[in-house]
């Protein structure tokens, strides 16, 4: 069974980036930590997890690559 789930694209954003904060902080990972290891600039991973952009699925695929777990983790929330 699949669940819907009903946020908008500014909540989804937030999400998002509230997720990766956290499974960053699991690692004990700085943002630029996470930023060398899939190959971003700290300031765009900043703006990603305060929800300021709209990443990408190939971004998100990137950060989920280099925190060792799987897109669905990743949106599982």
């Amino acid at each position: 069974m699949i669940e819907i789930c009903l946020v908008d694209n500014e909540q989804l954003k937030k999400k998002i980036g509230q997720r990766i904060v956290a499974l960053r902080s699991q690692k004990g990972w700085s943002q630029s930590d996470l930023a060398k290891a899939c190959n971003k600039d700290r300031r765009t991973l900043e703006k990603l997890e305060k929800g300021e952009v709209n990443p990408t699925i190939y971004s998100l695929l990137e950060i989920c690559n280099a925190l060792g777990v799987s897109l669905k983790e990743l949106v599982n929330f």
